[in-house]
């Protein structure tokens, strides 16, 4: 989460319909753009050479979403090559030019950020194009709150348009940069168009190849393999060549012919595909030279020695700031949001800033280099659970606004919330540099790392096991970034007062609870996003403008009524939204699906296929026909339903509109991760549900495959 001191807002308006309507706060103007208004980002802010431009949008659901992308335009309104096109299978350009950043959760849907170098554009391109799509028969008129916002490099907000009435279309056009007289102007836009993602890239010179399915294996997992480095890359390029489009056609390719002279034969140049990639991981781990199980392969950094917090916070920082700089794309990765530009990336630890009597040493730093500009963040490191210093952090701000620095970030096990930030820093608002806070869990750095080497790919050996490396460590016992692992002090008395029904609304230790469980599951998201390769994000059913408090405060009202912790995820390509329930009075933990019935056959046969299609799953899983208009309908276990299928159907003839499937089990009874602890039995529930009964309700495969994108 990025927070920018010294800066309040006061709203004002002017202007008329085609300008830009300003809203002014100290230090900056914030732009309400208008459809088809305009305005110079050099009258904004100046730092506008790195910007991040966010798209956000909800629904009555919290299901609603759709996916961004960017077109890079020559003066005749066309892309230069198919390479100039940017979206969910091309990502980043590979100057870092534009860099599509993923998802993050909002209050009712979810909001996609994009990185754009303005300084890297290549000078053929006079206009970025940025457009969202849906899925399949999806339309945006049946989202809500459409908005963009753009961010300067400082993570100063500039400017902000909402599109009220999108239209009954599959793909918005949202807005464009281009320049004019050398600067970068921007226009808000606001088009509609029904003929999807491949209309919209068609339509600016793409050549769209969507006649079939891609199909690709992300790079085996390093501990299951006993090979060297380069095989890991030739697996990693194998899944980045389905998606990499090149800038320019390539040269005609040469070509050994067996038993005669070589030949050369043009190759056609690879065209993208709307239809997203489809990740399958190695089934087979090759067997280990290791003569027995007390073998252990040699780290790069190890963590078994690490004895104190100190020791542990030194050797993470040392060892993901190294990594860093010489993995450039996860280095881009993890500052590109922070407004970091694309350049040459040096890290230091324990370095010594002088600060009045009492010289202060951040655990690290970051600096950026780029058309001799400097981009420099001050990096505090926590490990094992140990909160930030408020005073630490204070110090380290200052430090940066004196000499300049841009940002200041923090690392720790904790996940950050919007509206509960881990530590509250004041600074000179009269000071005119303005510095940047930003968090990083321990979670968010491992989600990173699973997202490069399992299923996007890096650019070599080397890099790629690098990348293992640091996972492994991460994931080390003795590591202490685990991420998120301790509940709070409250968990233990609030679920003592539920146990006694004396626990009462109003009670500030049921909102500590309520961000603890809001803490966890978004570190759930993570994880198994990283695992799968696919989005995976918090669902929040709230109304339109409520602010976090607000709605943390009516969970922590509805906890101390009920007793229970609710939460729901949604994972692309699922059929449905994961549901968690973790009943405090019961201490059972419920992990449920519900998908809809069919719109063709009859009540039986559903029942029969849906068996069927369940015939790995756990035989506890419990099956409940949803009936319309009804509270419940008939359940059973699956081992029941097995020999008669028949059992989940009504009596009364009622009309199933779907089936909730489910499993329980024992919750922990402490605050931690240990053997009995309630995370550990949070992220085991979710394993086994998704493991287990989710990937079968896919035809038999994974939601690693993704939704097409229809043309």
């Amino acid at each position: 989460m990025r927070r920018v001191w010294g800066a309040s807002h006061i709203a004002t308006k002017q202007g008329s319909r085609g300008e830009a309507r300003a809203a002014v706060h100290l230090g900056g103007l914030m732009h309400e753009m208008v459809k088809g208004g305009n305005v110079g980002l050099a009258s904004l802010s100046e730092d506008i050479g790195s910007v991040l431009m966010s798209l956000s949008w909800g629904s009555p659901t919290g299901e609603g979403d759709a996916d961004v992308s960017v077109l890079l335009l020559t003066g005749d309104g066309k892309v230069r090559s198919d390479g100039d096109f940017y979206f969910y299978n091309n990502p980043v350009a590979a100057d870092g030019s534009v860099q599509l950043l993923g998802k993050a959760p909002t209050a009712d849907g979810s909001e996609d950020r994009i990185t754009f170098d303005l300084t890297a554009i290549p000078a053929g391109v006079e206009q970025i194009v940025v457009a969202a799509s849906r899925y399949e028969s999806a339309r945006f008129s049946e989202l809500q709150d459409l908005r963009l916002t753009l961010a300067d490099g400082s993570g100063e907000s500039l400017l902000r348009f909402s599109i009220d009435d999108p239209g009954e279309v599959s793909a918005l056009l949202f807005g464009e940069f281009y320049r004019r007289g050398g600067d970068w102007k921007f226009r808000a836009i606001g088009q509609g168009y029904e003929s999807g993602l491949a209309g919209v890239a068609t339509d600016f010179g793409v050549d769209i190849d969507d006649d079939a399915d891609v199909d690709v294996e992300a790079a085996p997992d390093a501990e299951s393999e006993a090979e060297s480095g380069s095989e890991v890359a030739t697996e990693v390029r194998t899944t980045e060549a389905v998606a990499a489009i090149p800038a320019q056609p390539p040269s005609p390719a040469v070509e050994s012919v067996p038993g005669g002279p070589e030949a050369t034969a043009p190759t056609r140049p690879a065209r993208p595909r709307t239809a997203k990639k489809k990740v399958t991981l190695p089934k087979v781990a090759k067997k280990s030279l290791a003569e027995n199980d007390s073998w252990r392969g040699a780290r790069l950094f190890p963590a078994s020695a690490l004895k104190s917090d100190h020791e542990r916070e030194t050797r993470a920082t040392s060892v993901l700031l190294s990594v860093m700089a010489q993995v450039p794309e996860f280095g881009r990765r993890l500052t590109a949001a922070f407004g970091a530009p694309v350049g040459r990336m040096e890290t230091f630890t324990e370095v010594t800033l002088p600060n009045g009597e009492s010289p202060r040493r951040p655990d690290g730093v970051i600096r950026v280099e780029r058309a001799g500009k400097l981009w420099t963040a001050l990096v505090e490191t926590k490990t094992n659970g140990n909160p930030l210093k408020p005073d630490q952090v204070q110090a380290y701000a200052d430090i940066a606004a004196r000499r300049g620095y841009e940002a200041v970030i923090t690392l720790s096990n904790d996940v950050e919330l919007e509206g509960s930030p881990l530590v509250e820093v004041k600074l000179d608002g009269r000071r005119k540099n303005k510095v940047a806070l930003w968090h990083l869990s321990w979670a968010e750095v491992a989600h990173q790392a699973q997202m490069l080497i399992r299923h996007e790919g890096v650019g070599n050996a080397a890099h790629a096991w690098l990348l293992q490396e640091l996972l492994h460590y991460l994931q080390h016992e003795n590591s202490g970034c685990h991420g998120f692992q301790n509940m709070g002090r409250s968990w233990v008395p609030v679920r003592n007062a539920i146990d006694a029904e004396t626990l009462c609304q109003g009670d500030p230790r049921a909102v500590e609870v309520v961000e603890s469980w809001e803490r966890l599951v978004r570190q759930v998201c993570l994880r198994l996003g990283g695992e799968l390769g696919e989005k995976v994000l918090p669902v929040q059913r709230a109304k339109r403008g409520t602010d976090p408090a607000s709605r943390r405060a009516a969970l922590a009202d509805r906890l101390c009524a009920e007793g229970r912790l609710d939460a729901e995820l949604r994972i692309e390509g699922t059929p449905g939204v994961l549901a968690l329930c973790a009943d405090l009075r019961t201490g059972k933990l419920r992990t449920s699906i519900e998908i809809a019935a069919p719109d063709q056959g009859y009540p039986l046969s559903w029942a029969k296929r849906l068996v069927r299609r369940l015939a790995e799953a756990p035989a506890d899983l419990h099956v409940e026909a949803v009936l319309e208009g009804q509270a419940g309908g008939p359940r059973g276990t699956l081992e029941r339903l097995r020999p008669e299928p028949a059992d989940i159907l009504p009596k009364n003839g009622a009309q199933i509109t779907g089936f909730r499937l489910s499993l329980f089990r024992g919750m922990g009874n402490t605050r931690g991760t240990a053997e009995s602890g309630f995370i550990r039995s949070v992220d085991e529930s979710v394993d086994r549900f998704h493991a287990h009964v989710v990937v079968h309700l896919d035809g038999g495969r994974s939601t690693r495959s993704r939704r097409p994108v229809e043309a």
